[in-house]
This record gives C-alpha cells, sequence and structure tokens, in this order.
C-alpha cells in the first residue's frame, strides 16, 4: 500500500526474474507503460466497484496511465492452503483459460504494455492470517498470487502483477509494524498500479538488444534469506561460469524453507542482517575484498601448484642445465 517506484529499483515479476537471471530475457528500462486491468468475473459487484474507484483515485490523484480494464467470462475460482510438508503458500486457479483469455482481448482492444490481476481469492482463516499480521505467519496469498503472474508473463511476456480482492479483516490493534501497511487500505491495489507503470519490458534472447538494456551479467551482486537459495534465479546466478555476482546471505531473514548455501553448495558471504548487508555491498563496489573489514578473516596466501592431464605436479620454475 505504502509503495512507490523509486528510480534506482525495477518492478520485475518472479518468473520474469528467473528468465533473466538465466541470460534467457533483458529488461528494457521504460519511461511509461499504458497499463490495463483484468477484474476476476468472481468479484462481487461492490467489491468491484471499491477497486474501481482506486483505479480511479490513481489516475486523477497520481497521474497513472491506466488505460482500460476488461472482466474475465468466468470466475478463476481462486483456491490456496498451506503445504503440511514444506509449510509453504501453495495453490490453483481452476480457470486459467479465463484468464488467458481476458489478458489477450485486453491488449488487442486497449493496447496495453502491462497488466494488473485482480482476482477474488478465498477469505483467509483467522487463526493463520492473525500469527501473518504479527510477523511470524506466512503470506498465504504469495503463492497462488505467484501462479497468476507467472501464467501471464509466460505467455504474453509483458510485465503483470497481482493484487488479490478479499473484504477487509476484523480490527486487529496490535498489529506488526512490517505488516500494518496492509492493514491501512481496503486494497492492495495502489502499489501494484504504480509499480507497473514504469516496469522494465521484458526482451526475449533472440531479439536485438537495445544498449541501455539490463542483462543477467550486469548484475554484480545478490542479497537472498539465508535459507531461500534453491530458486531458478539464485542457481543460475550462482552457476554462472563467468561475471559470477557476489551472493550474500542474510542469516536475520528466515523463512520455512532450509536451501542454504552450504546444503547447495553456493559460495556465499553470510551477514547477520540487512545493515551487514549493504556494508559488504560498498565495499564489493569499491573493489574491496569485504573479508578484509573483518577481524583474522584473511588467510596467508599459499602457492598454486599445477597440475597438468598426466597428474603429475609441475613447477612453474624453470631449471637449466
Amino acid at each position: 500500500m505504502l509503495y512507490w517506484p523509486m528510480p534506482n529499483a525495477l518492478y520485475v515479476e518472479g518468473y520474469a526474474l528467473d528468465r533473466f537471471a538465466e541470460g534467457l530475457w533483458a529488461l528494457q528500462p521504460v519511461h511509461q507503460n499504458r497499463v490495463g486491468l483484468v477484474f476476476d468475473a468472481g468479484i462481487e459487484e461492490e467489491l468491484l466497484m471499491r477497486h474501481l474507484q482506486v483505479v480511479d483515485a490513481t489516475r486523477a490523484s497520481l497521474g497513472l496511465p491506466i488505460v482500460g480494464y476488461t472482466v474475465t467470462d468466468t470466475p478463476l475460482l481462486v483456491e490456496k492452503w498451506v503445504d503440511p510438508t514444506s509449510g509453504q503458500s501453495t495453490r490453483r486457479i481452476q480457470r486459467p483459460d479465463s484468464l488467458l483469455r481476458a489478458v489477450e482481448n485486453l491488449r488487442n482492444e486497449s493496447k496495453v504494455d502491462a497488466v494488473a490481476v485482480v482476482a477474488r481469492f478465498p477469505d483467509d482463516d483467522t487463526e493463520e492470517l492473525d500469527d501473518y499480521r504479527q510477523g511470524v505467519g506466512i503470506d498465504l496469498l504469495a503463492g497462488v498470487e505467484a501462479v497468476i503472474s507467472h501464467l501471464v508473463v509466460k505467455n504474453f511476456q509483458i510485465p503483470c502483477a497481482h493484487a488479490p480482492a478479499v473484504l477487509p479483516p476484523p480490527l486487529n490493534m496490535a498489529a506488526c509494524p512490517k505488516s500494518a501497511a496492509e492493514e491501512i487500505g481496503f486494497t492492495f491495489l495502489p502499489c501494484v498500479l504504480a509499480g507497473l507503470s514504469n516496469a522494465p519490458q521484458y526482451l526475449v534472447k533472440g531479439n536485438s538488444f537495445s544498449d541501455n538494456c539490463i542483462v543477467a551479467g550486469d548484475v554484480d551482486s545478490l542479497i537472498l534469506p539465508i535459507d531461500a537459495c534453491r530458486g531458478d534465479g539464485a542457481l543460475a546466478f550462482a552457476n554462472r561460469k563467468r561475471n559470477r555476482p557476489l551472493i550474500i546471505a542474510v542469516e536475520e531473514n528466515q523463512t520455512v524453507l532450509n536451501d542454504t548455501p552450504d546444503s547447495l553448495c553456493i559460495e556465499a558471504v553470510k551477514v547477520s542482517n540487512y545493515w551487514e548487508a549493504i556494508g559488504v555491498i560498498a565495499a564489493h563496489k569499491a573493489g574491496i575484498d569485504p573479508n578484509s573489514l573483518r577481524r583474522n578473516r584473511i588467510d596467508n596466501i599459499t602457492p598454486t601448484t599445477f597440475v597438468p592431464s598426466n597428474g603429475y605436479a609441475k613447477s612453474s620454475i624453470k631449471s637449466f642445465v
């Protein structure tokens, strides 16, 4: 709710970010996108009107280029649950075909460059929602939100983001400050529209890349939660043969996963928190080994032994007879 685009940040959807990390897509910064919306036919009339008022407010007050909307030809029927094995939020939409038809229609009729999707979500279980509002639970909506945006981006290669349509929860007198931004509004839509308004376009490998586009080789450093290092994008960066970025794992940011750098044999700088992560990036940007800024982190240098294909070590020093 309290998000506004920053000049030094790019608003990139997760599927696109993975393809970017793999070197298959590039990011093309833009001045402005024509943004359209797709609303789930399952949204009640009053709830839909609330969201349309949000759209008009962003157009009139923020000047965002929202050019039109459409409604799916059938309810999307969103389902969500928590995977009992991993503890992750997981998901499904029963009518993905309806979503894709709506996006295609919106692109053909309104010539949009980016799409916001608003789907009707089941109202949350009170206990699980309270955990999240206290800053200790998982985001129950995130799993199916990822499915929706991934589906659109994979099929149309344009920026997409999702805002759930839900009934407002009961007032929580002690909401965690980290989740308080989600308590102050009726909808999550304003930040989605603001982000999409200047989100970079996606260029697929095989097409010509302009000089000012951003490619995976331009990434110098990557910050990850300490136990969430198995994503496609993270693994792609970790396995790069050239221009491999510095990977920084933050111990304070823990998830329900257990995909640590050590378990995946990923070379990473481990830091306690994001304060330290920023310091490591500053050192890396200045061309300084971050380990030189820590006590007893630099060992004595050792000689390098060259072992040729015959298996016998060979000294680099020539001998003369």
